[in-house]
């Protein structure tokens, strides 16, 4: 089934800033919030394409990738890699407002909110050009601060509770009113933890993780560019005491071709053509990243002369269509003749004595146009 477009479902242009992104999301949820429309699936679907759409839109790394490869850059569905397309559709309307006005006003969300998820973590994936062809998989080791073996992310020791702070009540500030101000603070009994453990576990001393090195199979995209992103949702550090955890962005480095020069969706490359073939034209088999091809090389053909074939580039995943391969190529001057061939190129030699190369030549005629203009001006 087609997906609808998240400019289209927030209804905005797709050079909409951040502030107009915000009214839009903010418009939209509070019309299908599943609370002001209980038993209603229309508007409970409503409000999940609204929801999904501004989670991705209003990240900036996530609306680069949707903006350059659509749906497709979130298409790796829970599988082997861990990778998931999964988005929150859950939310009250304190998150809405929260998340709408929080930028407007400068206010700051609770500890609370903050410590939901664990941190996130980045890690840069150097691959190779062939990786991105038909896309690949890879697999890394990743350090990670996972949930304790001992206590399974709880802190405490076996037996025993953790117990929500009785001075912050569980969310980790506390908030004195002086006059017309309120100010928030970093609860001093539980240390912004929002949960206090008398009796703390042996092995993570009662934080509930402990460092750990995960093996993560990511899938490589078809086309992917260097510093793009994928996100790998769940994949990150766990929080404290069981929280869940954040999220792995694995930043793409492609490595440099020793053949090969990307452009865009096209591939450059230098290919060598004897003396014979340049001035006579033919066939020639060269090696690309999707196989062996025939290029037919015109007669009289130049050093530095484009030949372009299309569709033997890299894959536009947005737009469906592949780029072309370019090569330039190079006239290779023979070495090592025997006496037979050397015969040959000097009787050619004599054959051309009286061949005017600056009227057959474009490049030899620019030059010597170049040089008696410099001349010219020096006189």
């Amino acid at each position: 089934m087609e997906r609808k477009d998240y400019y289209k479902i927030l209804g905005i242009e797709r050079n909409s800033n951040i502030y107009d992104i915000k009214r839009a999301y903010r418009k939209l949820a509070i019309k299908y919030h599943p609370d002001r429309n209980q038993g209603n699936k229309e508007y409970e679907e409503k409000f999940k394409e609204v929801k999904q759409a501004y989670e991705i839109l209003s990240n900036s790394e996530k609306r680069s990738m949707y903006d350059k490869y659509g749906h497709s850059a979130f298409n790796n569905s829970n599988d082997e890699s861990g990778f998931t397309a999964e988005f929150s559709t859950s939310g009250d309307f304190g998150d809405i407002f929260g998340d709408v006005f929080g930028d407007f006003f400068g206010t700051n969300k609770s500890r609370s909110n903050l410590n939901k998820k664990g941190s996130d973590i980045k890690y840069d994936l150097y691959i190779e050009l062939e990786d991105i062809i038909k896309g690949s998989t890879k697999n890394i080791e990743v350090n990670i601060l996972q949930k304790c073996s001992l206590c399974r992310g709880t802190g405490c020791r076996s037996g025993y509770n953790k117990n929500i702070c009785n001075l912050c009540k569980g969310t980790g500030d506390i908030i004195n009113k002086q006059g017309f101000f309120t100010v928030q603070q970093t609860c001093p009994n539980c240390k912004g933890n929002c949960y206090i453990i008398s009796n703390p576990c042996y092995i993570c001393h009662g934080e509930g993780i402990e460092k750990s090195v995960k093996n993560i199979s990511i899938k490589i995209p078809i086309g992917i560019d260097t510093n793009d992103t994928i996100r790998l949702v769940g994949k990150g550090n766990c929080g404290k005491f069981g929280l869940n955890p954040g999220d792995l962005y694995i930043n793409i480095k492609i490595k440099k071709h020793n053949i090969f020069t990307r452009k865009g969706n096209d591939l450059y490359c230098n290919i060598p053509v004897n003396c014979s073939m340049a001035a006579l034209g033919g066939t020639i088999k060269i090696n690309t990243l999707s196989g062996n091809i025939k290029i037919k090389i015109p007669y009289e053909t130049q050093t530095g002369k484009l030949l372009r074939i299309k569709y033997r580039g890299l894959k536009d995943l947005k737009r469906n269509i592949w780029g072309d391969l370019i090569c330039r190529v190079y006239v290779v001057t023979p070495i090592n003749l025997n006496e037979f061939q050397k015969k040959l190129l000097y009787d050619l030699g004599k054959s051309l004595k009286n061949y005017n190369y600056i009227k057959n030549n474009t490049n030899s005629k620019s030059f010597f146009e170049k040089i008696k203009k410099f001349f010219q001006n020096f006189n």
